[in-house]
């Protein structure tokens, strides 16, 4: 899985995504805030992101910004968050199929606690041992305003490359309760292929 990683072009060719983010409140259906940011990968290690379009509550733009900040942050800390075992200890949960692709389940363990690793679960598959998705909770609170996080991410193909391309986060935000941000990749610079469900 490591090697994989490592030899992933995602780490070395330039790519563009335009994700669209949606914010809602508690259980409602309705979003309060809609982003769409354009985020820009330039090899080896520059991460860029710039807000397209902002609706709704300026709350919603702000945690898009905290997530993209992060994101972006992560890129030139690399090693520090990877999902390796210089950060990680795993176990394996079970085997299950995802369609008809075999996948290993395994429980992440970080060996630190910093606000930019998670416990949880990671979703790899069998043949290629790519990770397909990855369930978890920050073992730091990544801000005094957020309690509660559970972050979900889903990978797919672009090109030769594996990316994230669906976000999803639930988190209690301090005085003003329950939020789900909902991002996923709209346009990217090209198509996506083998997209989990």
């Amino acid at each position: 899985m490591e090697d994989i990683l490592h030899r992933d072009p995602a780490q070395s060719l330039p790519y563009e995504v335009t994700r669209e983010y949606k914010v809602f409140r508690g259980y409602d259906k309705q979003s309060t805030s809609e982003v769409i940011a354009q985020i820009d990968f330039v090899p080896p290690d520059v991460k860029t992101y710039k807000i397209i379009q902002a609706r709704g509550n300026s709350a919603g733009e702000r945690m898009v910004r905290e997530i993209l900040d992060r994101e972006t942050d992560s890129t030139t800390k690399k090693r520090s968050s990877e999902i390796s075992r210089a950060n990680y200890d795993f176990v394996l949960l079970r085997q299950q199929n995802f369609g008809i692709v075999p996948e290993y389940v395994l429980g992440i363990f970080p060996k630190r606690k910093e606000k930019n690793l998670l416990r949880g679960q990671i979703w790899v598959d069998a043949s290629t041992f790519r990770i397909r998705r990855i369930e978890g909770v920050p073992v730091k609170s990544p801000s005094f305003w957020l309690k509660e996080i559970h972050i979900t991410l889903q990978f797919a193909q672009l090109g030769d490359m594996w990316v994230p391309v669906t976000f999803d986060g639930i988190a209690t935000v301090r005085f003003l309760g329950k939020y789900t941000l909902a991002g996923h990749n709209i346009r990217s610079s090209e198509s996506l292929s083998t997209a989990p469900k």
